[in-house]
């Protein structure tokens, strides 16, 4: 059914969240509490309070997010897409996640509405480096003395204007939304879908767990692997586009 839907669609656009990356072995943020922050709220600790008054946890917890990114991989689902959007099956990928796999994989048309743990940026100068930088104690600070931050949205601030209107370029006139590991828990990232449905889109919900927008869905699948349900959509659109004789 769905790739019949993609083969039909004239704007088909990936909504992604924390479920497409721990498929790569990426811990999920909210639910993975392990080691030192096994009994701490990571939410406190990735919020501009903790930036402001806990600096040192502030930095302590990102150090060890970035490590944990540095060795995961794009996952076979990644590549799909990435192909899909080559083959111009999709049209970009709106996600929820800052590990920046989408774009380790291939795809390019990608609004990244929480930004990106790959990147740090300074917070007075606007200097940029990558995420490497803060393997080291000295990591943190600017060539101008500024403190070096990374490029994620914090709790307690707004969505990037840029990504925000890269994702509403994307959703305007969607004809198919499939949403792939997102709860659709979070606002105001979730909005999105909701607007594609109501300007007529089908909505597909791919989650290992039920969400509350299911009973909107046109489809919704669950219980199973992101990364093995893409790729057999991929071989039936294959199979769908195979040339006669």
């Amino acid at each position: 059914m769905i790739s019949e839907w993609i083969k039909q669609s004239n704007k088909t656009v990936v909504f992604t969240g924390a479920g497409m990356s721990t498929e790569s072995g990426l811990p999920d943020f909210r639910s993975a509490k392990q080691g030192m922050w096994q009994d701490k709220d990571p939410t406190y600790y990735a919020s501009t309070y903790a930036l402001t008054h806990h600096r040192d946890a502030f930095i302590q917890f990102y150090r060890q997010r970035i490590k944990g990114l540095l060795k995961v991989r794009p996952h076979e689902g990644h590549t799909v897409l990435a192909e899909w959007e080559k083959r111009g099956w999709i049209d970009g990928i709106v996600t929820q996640n800052v590990d920046g796999l989408h774009q380790a994989a291939g795809s390019k048309r990608v609004a990244a509405l929480h930004g990106s743990l790959r990147e740090l940026v300074c917070m007075e100068c606007q200097k940029t480096y990558p995420a490497q930088q803060y393997e080291t104690d000295a990591g943190t600070t600017c060539v101008c003395g500024g403190f070096i931050r990374p490029k994620v949205v914090l709790f307690g601030e707004n969505l990037p204007e840029q990504e925000v209107e890269r994702a509403e370029a994307l959703i305007d006139g969607v004809e198919l939304l499939i949403v792939l590991g997102s709860s659709l828990q979070v606002s105001p990232a979730n909005f999105f879908p909701i607007r594609a449905k109501e300007q007529g889109a089908k909505l597909a919900i791919i989650n290992w767990e039920p969400t509350d927008f299911d009973a909107e869905a046109d489809l919704v699948v669950n219980r199973e692997k992101i990364g093995v349900w893409l790729q057999q959509v991929h071989a039936e659109l294959l199979i769908k586009n195979k040339p006669v004789g």
